[in-house]
């Protein structure tokens, strides 16, 4: 008995505690508003400079969102807004060309194929230096602002200048805006008489009809293994994750626990039939696959469905909102995380810098086996370890090829160069393409020619230096050549032999009949791509 009375009266305790602590957060609030009035209308009235209002309002929440050292947390404008439901609805109305910022200047890198800027002639490696009236150089653009200024409504004209390699004057191209699709799955191939090769760019609106279509094609072609490859997917919409993991796992298995703050956990499980339930699959993986990639990546690992095999995943494990907001403008936060079906959370620990960087907290680039050992522990559906702690650690681990150190050297110093030895590297391929048929050969004539280029247009090489790292000009004229010549599938089936990981998820496919093989022989060289290649 003396144990009853003892516990009501600490119960009884507990209630002004509980009670005082909501006073004073209540009176912390009402001082911290206060606060906040006071200090609004003294910079409005006094501040020597005169400050609209409504600007220094949203300069403060602005400061309010920046506290929460939240990297995916953003106040939305209007016309932000506008951006930010275009960009995802599944689709966009553009040119069809995709750019990006190489040593300060925009340049077209990809052009995608019945778009306005192929019908235009638009070549990759041609730079832009006006959008309208616009000088692009001039306003110091980023990418993204280009990007959004030559999206627009489906039948409108813009106007874009191009700088390109050859060509002594810039060249207007006037464009009326389409509706481009980006693929998913630009292209899916066999590699040898009974593996295919999926790689997932992204997961767009139409990612998981377009990877069914593509195993549908490889297994009637013979396909008895799958490569999946996530490498440099970031990811894209939760609903085709899930779609496209339903391709490989049975109904009623789970995919993914969402967990919000103060609500239950939500499951996301498969609904339908798999469509391939036994093919034997690998999936690569390395620092820049992302979110929707991870939640993919990370069930198939857990229900023992197939071998992961690459480089530790980026660790994108948060779940955003967004909110609506008085004047048309959006507040995206965080609101929960993403976790596989043995538990493990996404989420790796990363910290947002002063510059805006997002930097790991404890990095390990090359996931050693004394930093994966040290990670926690999950099971998996037939009891092995899978490693938690953030990310998704592969069953397999293989880093990149690397370059040797000469060749090292010589990317080093074109690298100097800025945008001049890319710009003759799509000239010279632009070029080539027209003499080359798919079984080409590098030659020393070639090299040569390349040399002759870059120097003849100021860039300092000193010949040596080019001809110890003649595999490595090789290998960017060969991608360049045969992808301008006869497309990606092309050029990814001759640059096979130098794809470390890939050429490894074949050989551990080869010597496997079945998933059960394929897991066993994966859990026998858990550090199969630890060991340092050799300089050649």
């Amino acid at each position: 008995m003396p144990r009853f009375p003892k516990a009501a009266v600490v119960g009884l305790l507990l209630i002004p505690i509980f009670a005082g602590a909501f006073v004073i957060q209540e009176r912390s609030a009402q001082s911290g508003a206060r606060l906040f009035d006071q200090v609004l209308s003294l910079v409005a009235d006094r501040y020597v400079d005169s400050v609209d209002v409504g600007a220094l309002y949203e300069k403060a929440a602005r400061g309010l969102i920046a506290q929460l050292k939240d990297p995916y947390a953003e106040l939305y404008t209007p016309k932000q807004v506008e951006m930010f439901n275009q960009n995802t609805g599944g689709f966009y109305a553009g040119t069809g060309m995709s750019i990006e910022d190489q040593h300060g200047n925009i340049i077209v890198v990809k052009i995608f194929p019945h778009t306005p800027a192929a019908e235009a002639g638009i070549m990759p490696g041609d730079q832009i230096v006006y959008v309208d009236t616009f000088n692009v150089k001039g306003h110091k653009w980023i990418v993204d602002s280009v990007s959004a200024h030559l999206k627009g409504a489906p039948g409108t004209k813009i106007t874009a200048k191009f700088l390109r390699a050859g060509v002594t004057e810039p060249f207007a191209v006037p464009f009326v805006r389409r509706v481009v699709r980006i693929p998913a799955v630009e292209y899916a191939i066999m590699l040898d008489n009974k593996t295919g090769y999926i790689p997932v760019q992204q997961f767009n609106a139409t990612a998981a009809s377009e990877v069914a279509a593509a195993l549908q094609r490889l297994t009637s072609e013979g396909a008895r293994s799958v490569i999946i490859d996530l490498r440099g997917n970031g990811g894209g919409y939760l609903d085709q994750a899930i779609e496209m993991t339903n391709l490989f796992i049975p109904k009623g298995e789970e995919i993914l626990t969402q967990r919000d703050r103060g609500e239950a956990p939500l499951k996301y499980v498969a609904q339908n039939p798999a469509m391939v339930p036994t093919l034997p699959m690998v999936v690569l993986t390395d620092g820049y696959t992302a979110s929707a990639s991870e939640i993919f990546a990370g069930a198939l690992q857990d229900h023992d469905r197939a071998v992961l095999l690459g480089t530790t995943s980026f660790g994108k494990g948060l779940v955003q909102g967004t909110w609506p907001l008085d004047g048309g403008y959006m507040i995206k936060l965080t609101n929960g995380k993403w976790y596989t079906p043995s538990g493990r959370s996404i989420q790796k620990e990363r910290i947002l810098t002063d510059d805006g960087q997002l930097v790991e907290v404890h990095p390990d680039s090359l996931e050693t086996d004394s930093a994966r050992k040290a990670r926690p522990k999950f099971k998996s559906d037939a009891g092995r370890v899978v490693y938690g702690g953030g990310a998704i650690t592969p069953d397999v681990v293989v880093p990149y090829d690397t370059l040797t150190a000469p060749e090292q050297k010589l990317a080093r110093e074109l690298n100097k160069s800025g945008r001049e030895a890319g710009l003759q590297l799509d000239a010279y391929a632009l070029e080539e393409k027209t003499k080359v048929k798919p079984d080409f050969v590098m030659t020393a004539e070639m090299r040569d020619e390349f040399y002759k280029r870059l120097t003849a247009h100021g860039v300092t090489l000193d010949r040596k230096d080019y001809d110890a790292g003649s595999k490595y000009i090789d290998r960017l004229l060969d991608n360049r050549i045969s992808g301008f010549a006869f497309g990606d599938s092309t050029a990814k089936r001759r640059e096979v032999s130098d794809d470390r990981q890939l050429v490894k998820a074949i050989d551990i496919l080869k010597h496997s009949t079945s998933t059960k093989d394929l897991l066993a022989l994966a859990a026998s060289m858990p550090s199969a791509g630890m060991t340092k290649p050799k300089e050649k």
